[in-house]
């Protein structure tokens, strides 16, 4: 029997598949692997070491698991330690709550797909508490797999229509290359609106009406996506700007979905975490009994880092009960989020209270990573705004700076005639002379002809002060070599 060649070829695979590009983990990352497997076959390179900077990974970056966390995870994967005297009896007894919550009193079983409920109903009282009062429904709460497993899922009930009617979701430039990603796997409408560099990434109303007016001309405008505190550009949304962009999205009838995984991540005087739930429900019925929202939390970012478990939930507001239906369904195909994820949830939004044994020393961990990320966040933007042709906004939140840098027109014809854009060529020769791994402005999206890199503020401190003080020596001699 003759056979022609493989049915999956590039030319016959899923078109969208080829559009979907993911900068965080794109070439120049694929290129740090590299260079750290021939480090360790004794090639002799200009630095002893590759410095992954451009991922959100604090664990691998350094940080310090919280010691709660991990206990009670220990003792329900093996739950011989319940009779173990060395673990405190309040991280025994949380993990007896969550074991019993569990099919056969396993982490092994499946849950629920929308969760475990004991977990959905404590990050309800969890919101409660942090919205001062506002009430939270466990049956708006769907548990998923890290905050990008209910972003994807979102995106998938709203995405219909073709051509003109194709639906558009609205997503700021810079943005975490995620949503973008998302919308090309979906053949779904890019919408950009651009953050205000000038204005410390600042979100003008009249750039979000600017873009959707345009848009209109080409797809069905349906969705608003916010990131805040912001991810790659460390900014934090003040309440007035929240409640313009609610009234904005009521009056054009988006559906909202609020990326709120940095919750905690805040650093600058003055700054303060609202979110978008508890601003809408202040701003009255007109719009809290309307407005359709989604918001999204991690176990990923924050205090916690915890990137591996894949832990997460989303909220859903106003959802009509027949779309709801539909969201069950979908999310039942993936049966369920990690289990180990889901408990790790319940711990984020349920820690340690006053008067247990493990409440000082959690607080301890806590305030400390939370004020070792300020420190590092405000070095971050001192140093860089010593280097000439480097301007870095302050970070406010998150864990990244995301610096604005000149490069010389000599280096930008050269990166043109290698068919690489200029911060990508600029990102790779610091790769190559000091081993140091950023993600280039392009990755993100950034106004034309402006150019970026994003640099994470997670190394241990003494190294971010090594890393700092190469790149700006590499910037300095960069700009010196093709001037």
């Amino acid at each position: 029997m003759e056979r022609s060649g493989p049915v999956l070829t590039i030319d016959t695979m899923n078109p969208t598949v080829k559009n979907v590009e993911y900068a965080v983990r794109g070439p120049i990352v694929a290129r740090a692997v590299e260079l750290e497997r021939e480090l360790s076959e004794g090639m002799k390179k200009p630095f002893a070491e590759v410095i992954k900077a451009n991922i959100g990974d604090a664990h691998a970056m350094g940080q310090q698991p919280i010691t709660f966390f991990r206990q009670v995870l220990a003792l329900c994967s093996y739950p011989e330690l319940l009779n173990d005297s060395t673990f405190p009896e309040d991280a025994k007894s949380r993990a007896y709550r969550i074991l019993q919550s569990c099919g056969g009193n396993s982490m092994g079983s499946y849950s629920a797909s929308q969760g475990i409920d004991s977990v959905r109903q404590d990050v309800a009282h969890y919101i409660e508490r942090r919205d001062g009062g506002v009430p939270c429904d466990p049956d708006n709460i769907y548990l998923t797999t890290g905050a990008s497993d209910g972003i994807m899922t979102m995106l998938k009930l709203l995405v219909c229509g073709e051509g003109a009617t194709r639906t558009g979701v609205m997503i700021s430039i810079p943005q975490y290359p995620l949503y973008s990603a998302a919308l090309a796997e979906l053949g779904a409408v890019q919408i950009n609106y651009y953050l205000n560099e000038e204005k410390c990434w600042s979100l003008d109303i009249s750039e979000l009406q600017r873009a959707l007016d345009e848009a209109r001309h080409y797809c069905s405008p349906r969705a608003l996506c916010i990131i805040n505190p912001g991810n790659p550009t460390g900014q934090v949304q003040s309440r007035q700007c929240i409640e313009d962009v609610i009234r904005f999205a009521a009056k054009e009838r988006l559906f909202l979905m609020a990326d709120e995984v940095y919750q905690d991540n805040v650093y600058a005087e003055g700054c303060q975490f609202h979110s978008f739930k508890k601003v809408l429900f202040e701003m009255g019925p007109e719009y809290s009994n309307t407005v359709e929202l989604a918001s999204f939390h991690s176990t990923s970012k924050c205090y916690m880092g915890e990137c591996g478990f894949r832990g997460g939930y989303m909220e859903v507001m106003n959802m009509d009960d027949e779309v709801k239906a539909q969201l069950t369904k979908l999310l039942s195909v993936r049966l369920c989020p990690p289990v180990p994820g889901q408990a790790l949830m319940d711990l984020v939004v349920n820690p340690p209270q006053p008067g247990e044994p493990s409440y000082d020393n959690f607080i301890k961990e806590r305030t400390a990573t939370l004020s070792a990320l300020a420190e590092k966040a405000k070095l971050t933007e001192q140093v860089l705004n010593t280097v000439q042709g480097i301007s870095c906004n302050p970070v406010q939140g998150a864990m990244y700076s995301f610096p604005h840098i000149t490069i010389p027109e000599k280096a930008i014809k050269e990166a043109m005639e290698q068919g690489q854009q200029p911060d990508m060529f600029y990102c790779m020769k610091m790769l190559e002379e000091t081993g140091i791994c950023l993600v280039p402005g392009s990755g993100f999206g950034q106004k034309e002809g402006t150019y970026h890199f994003r640099m994470t503020i997670l190394p241990p401190i003494d190294k971010l002060q090594i890393l700092l003080i190469k790149v700006k020596e590499f910037h300095q001699k960069f700009t010196q070599q093709y001037s």
